[in-house]
């Protein structure tokens, strides 16, 4: 049997013990929502762990490893940056919308009054 195989095998387990607990969500349906919620987690749970044993499971974990090293390895502006930067595309926006509305306005009056003449 090869690696791939196994792999494949895994992630069909991994997708059943996922299903199971979809499925123990609606047989305990007479249960209380925190045992059938904890049915669905149980199974997301156990799921995920048996999907981190495949080769690719573990390409994910080591990918989401480096992920969060290179996360902190950003610098992140300050509260005062976000603010300013926050008001600096506000107001641009704002321009832009004045702007946009001289311009409609201004082919309209064109357009309707001088030209077609429907405004008199």
């Amino acid at each position: 049997m090869t690696e791939t195989m196994g792999d494949n095998i895994k992630f069909g387990f991994a997708l059943l013990l996922l299903a199971a607990g979809v499925v123990g969500f609606y047989m305990l349906s007479e249960q209380a929502m925190i045992v059938r919620v904890l049915c669905i987690f149980a199974g997301i749970g156990v799921s995920a762990a048996v999907a981190r044993l495949t080769a690719p499971g573990q390409q994910f974990i080591d990918f989401a490893r480096d992920s969060i090293t290179e996360t902190r390895k950003v610098v992140w502006p300050t509260r005062k940056e976000t603010i300013q930067t926050t008001g600096v595309v506000f107001l641009f926006v704002l321009l832009m919308a004045i702007m946009l509305w001289v311009t409609d306005k201004s082919l309209e009056w064109l357009l309707y009054d001088v030209v077609l003449g429907w405004k008199r």
